[in-house]
């Protein structure tokens, strides 16, 4: 484990960050809310120390897979540090803590907030809340990796530690390009999705912020109520942008060229099928119930299934006030997530289906001792060391929901707030039931209750293993053979 490989790529990545502050206070200045000083103080301190630092440990040879997991634990860690100073300087938080648990929370795109008066903050801090969603949507790993391409092979071993999912797919055989290509149809959409808020009558700063935050799956918006103000029309376009938000880039990028493969693809088909699962129990069991007109039960049936489902976290009903059969709906959906190597956060679709095929099989073998029995995905015969590590992976994340309530609970929380904020965290939903649910906020947390929830947003968003080998003695020592 070299640490100057580690604070060399986790400096250059700073650098960046400093870049979007810059950005963020010429626009602070042309609304002239007073906070763009505090943009370009943060984005000051912020290229300084990232740069110095970058030129002071530089190297040539590959980053290797212990360095790459380090990197990018350290990377978002230091993100959120740094990305915390413009609510510090603005003066819009003067609590450390709670500056950055906004800021992990934006770069995670969990989309948990502490203000609880959105419309009151100035532009330049709503734009920020957003850009950081849409840096982090994609993966702020991944950004780097498209600049850098004498980072070479060993940018394989970041892009696997960063990309969500069981096993990151190359669409070209340099892993510079594949970053490039996600980039470049992640930043399509996001200017299509703009444009299609600004035809629906949005004006320009909210279209852009809620195209950053639909597109990273975020869910800050500009106002206090979310998109339950929006028109049918903005919250139909987000419903279609979520959807797409939490499908596998690669399919997009064979779609955008000639090659679309959507329906062919088997995780695309289960995560659709749950999605419109979901929505129709919620659907119909809201409808039953009488509690609305049958356009916009189904309306917001669809959209908080999406919202939940794909961890985008906005909010067009209050769906605390559903019936029990709706909101456990929208509960067993906090566990799914999008598919792999989308934007999205939680256990992912591609795990979900690859664990409930192998139940299936386990079933059978019980009825048939002797019967040879392969788990296959897309027609594909799974290897059972990958079905072994989907197996752990679910256990452990399931045990980090256990373990997060039980520490939540431990700072005074009351228990069916704890479970919801622990699992909304390692999901990276945003909101979650209770004193988290759909029309409150993290403000009133205290500070170790933000913490824990720090923790398990990170764990979240990196794919648990990431962090949770930081930990282990072995990937320390000296560097070995393990590369």
């Amino acid at each position: 484990m070299s640490l100057s490989r580690v604070a060399n790529v986790v400096g250059l990545l700073q650098v960046f960050v400093a870049l979007s502050m810059f950005v963020t206070c010429v626009v602070a200045a042309l609304y002239g809310d007073g906070d763009a000083i505090a943009f370009f103080q943060a984005g000051a301190v912020t290229f300084v120390l990232g740069w110095g630092t970058y030129l002071a440990t530089r190297f040539d040879e590959d980053v290797t897979t212990r360095e790459g997991f380090a990197i990018v634990t350290m990377a978002w860690t230091a993100t959120a540090v740094f990305g915390s100073l413009p609510y510090l300087f603005s003066g819009v938080l003067d609590s450390p803590v709670r500056a950055v648990f906004e800021a992990m929370s934006g770069f995670t795109t969990t989309g948990a907030t502490v203000f609880s008066d959105i419309e009151a903050l100035p532009h330049g801090i709503l734009l920020w809340r957003s850009m950081t969603h849409w840096l982090g949507g994609m993966g702020i790993i991944v950004l780097v990796i498209a600049v850098l391409p004498f980072l070479g092979i060993g940018g394989m071993q970041l892009f696997s530690a960063e990309v969500p999912g069981p096993t990151p797919e190359r669409l070209r055989p340099r892993i510079t390009q594949t970053a490039k290509l996600l980039w470049l149809v992640y930043f399509g959409l996001t200017a299509l999705l703009a444009l299609l808020y600004l035809i629906g009558g949005m004006g320009p700063f909210d279209a852009i912020n809620h195209s950053f935050s639909t597109l990273a799956t975020g869910g800050f918006s500009t106002r206090n109520t979310s998109m339950a103000e929006m028109s049918p029309f903005i919250q139909w376009v987000t419903i279609i942008f979520m959807y797409l938000a939490g499908v596998n880039y690669s399919l997009h990028f064979r779609a955008v060229t000639g090659n679309v493969q959507y329906v062919r693809d088997e995780e695309w088909r289960f995560f659709t099928i749950v999605l419109l699962g979901g929505a129709a129990a919620v659907v119909l069991l809201n409808f039953m119930a009488g509690d609305a007109s049958g356009e916009q039960v189904i309306r917001d049936g669809l959209f908080q299934v999406l919202a939940i489902t794909t961890t985008t976290g906005y909010v067009s009903a209050d769906y605390e006030l559903w019936v029990p059969g709706a909101r456990m709906v929208l509960f067993a959906l906090f566990f799914v997530g999008g598919m792999a190597g989308s934007t999205s956060g939680g256990v992912k679709a591609l795990r979900v289906m690859l664990l409930l095929k192998q139940t299936a099989n386990e079933l059978r073998k019980h009825l048939h001792p002797r019967a040879i029995l392969v788990t296959r995905i897309g027609g594909k015969p799974v290897k059972e060391e990958v079905g072994a590590r989907v197996v752990g992976f679910v256990m452990l994340y399931l045990l980090l929901c256990l373990a997060g309530a039980l520490a939540l609970a431990l700072t005074g929380i009351d228990p069916l707030t704890a479970i919801g904020g622990s699992i909304a965290s390692v999901g990276n939903v945003g909101p979650a039931f209770a004193g988290l649910g759909p029309t409150d906020n993290y403000g009133w947390m205290s500070g170790p209750g933000l913490g824990v929830l720090f923790f398990f947003i990170v764990l979240g968003r990196i794919e648990i293993y990431t962090v949770v080998l930081l930990f282990h003695p072995e990937l320390w020592k000296s560097r070995g053979a393990y590369h």
